[in-house]
């Protein structure tokens, strides 16, 4: 049994002073409320909130920062680099970077990440283990102390009607069937669990995407959509429907499907995702640093569309950020303050759901021991009202991590996070 006591949680009420969370080790078992910290419990001091969902990742991305930022360009021009960094990629050096990469997001709250996982298979052949990339992230995940969910991604052409480029053929299992018959292989733990994905409308034909749909059984199905007009205006052309309308086609669009950047939508579109229970996972930095553009994610909550946050490429890893930028990103477009509420925010922070962990999240009996205590009286937070600490707080001032009831990380140091260079470099060499 160990016990925490919060300065101040946030709880499903609000902002509660004085909350002791009882667990029996990596479940809260118990949350009361308590003047003082008891004899024996950890003291977290600050405002305590539920662990961070990281819904959207690509691992190895995390070496492309400060190597693809000037000379201009665009996100076509961007997959370029992308392309040649997956190509020093194996499962020993895959594991060994996303070991530190993990880290360094468990650092700053996150104790849950969703891996959008594309880089199955050398680029000739088939490893002896045809999940052996797939278990290097599991595993990196497991070394971290954060929990897992393995997007393994159905990605099967080059572009509509464009067949794969050789420096994409690592990528494919080659059909739908063999996609689906190596996921099937992959077993769910307590901390990691096997969710499916769609590439994007131009990974997957038309045609394919059904079946694609249908194997993913009841896992969590994510997707990358409308991150780009060209992918639109593709898409349009080919099949004379938007990529939400494709996806709606087959089946595809449901309670436990994410649309991950869902940046370029009309109204139809929102119409449709909100209609079938989807999700939307916005990625802030991500969608800025590519020059992507701003998605509706006002219209998308008012549809009734439940958001989350990812860090994608980790030009940025950090959650608060994430969160603040997704209001920023609504002020610029809008020319309004306030878009999207303080606790809107965090719930979109801690949306483990998204991911097929619906009890993390919160703070709360039966929810996974998850806890990110921030300091109230850094130089960024001193003076800050408790419920608007999320539009001032960065991961700076994020001083204890615990998840599953065992602290991962204290003053923004996790110890595996320290190969991060020496992970990053290998990959280049």
């Amino acid at each position: 049994m160990t016990a925490y006591w919060c300065e101040r949680a946030w709880l499903h009420s609000g902002v509660t002073p004085g909350v002791l969370v009882d667990t029996d080790g990596g479940t809260i078992t118990e949350v009361s409320t308590a003047e003082h910290a008891p004899a024996g419990a950890h003291r977290l001091a600050g405002l305590v909130f539920p662990g961070f969902a990281n819904a959207h990742s690509h691992a190895f991305h995390r070496a492309l920062r400060g190597r693809t930022h000037d000379g201009g360009g665009t996100f076509w021009s961007w997959r370029t680099a992308m392309y040649a960094l997956a190509a020093g990629l194996d499962p020993d050096r895959y594991r060994r970077l996303a070991t530190a990469v993990y880290a360094e997001m468990a650092a700053t709250g996150v104790t849950c990440v969703g891996e959008f996982h594309y880089v199955h298979h050398p680029q000739q052949g088939r490893y002896s283990d045809p999940n052996a990339m797939g278990e290097a992230l599991r595993q990196a995940a497991a070394d971290v102390g954060i929990r897992i969910t393995l997007l393994d991604t159905c990605y099967l052409a080059g572009g509509i009607d464009t067949p794969l480029a050789p420096e994409q053929a690592r990528f494919s299992d080659g059909s739908v069937d063999a996609w689906a018959a190596r996921i099937a292989d992959q077993r769910d733990t307590a901390h990691a669990r096997t969710g499916a994905a769609i590439h994007s409308v131009r990974a997957v034909p038309r045609g394919d995407l059904p079946a694609v749909a249908a194997a993913s059984g009841d896992r969590p199905l994510h997707v990358h959509l409308s991150e780009q007009p060209a992918e639109n205006e593709a898409c349009q052309r080919a099949y004379g429907l938007s990529p939400t309308e494709l996806l709606h086609e087959a089946g595809a669009l449901t309670p436990r499907t994410t649309a991950v950047h869902a940046t370029h939508l009309s109204t139809q579109d929102i119409t449709l995702l909100a209609d079938s229970g989807t999700g939307a996972c916005f990625c802030p930095t991500t969608e800025a640093d590519l020059a992507d553009g701003i998605g509706p994610a006002r219209e998308l909550l008012d549809a009734g569309v439940p958001l989350s946050l990812g860090s994608d490429q980790h030009a940025v890893v950090d959650p608060l950020l994430e969160a603040r930028a997704l209001e920023h990103g609504e002020r610029l477009r809008s020319g309004r303050r306030g878009r999207i509420a303080p606790a809107d925010l965090v719930t979109a922070l801690t949306n483990h759901a998204s991911l097929g962990w619906p009890a993390a999240g919160r703070i709360a009996p039966g929810a996974p021991a998850d806890l990110v205590a921030v300091d109230l009286n850094s130089a960024r937070t001193a003076g800050s009202r408790p419920e608007q600490v999320v539009l001032t707080a960065t991961a700076a001032d994020v001083h204890t991590v615990v998840s599953s009831g065992r602290v991962i990380a204290t003053d923004g140091h996790h110890a595996l996070a320290a190969d991060l260079a020496a992970a990053i470099e290998e990959v280049w060499a």
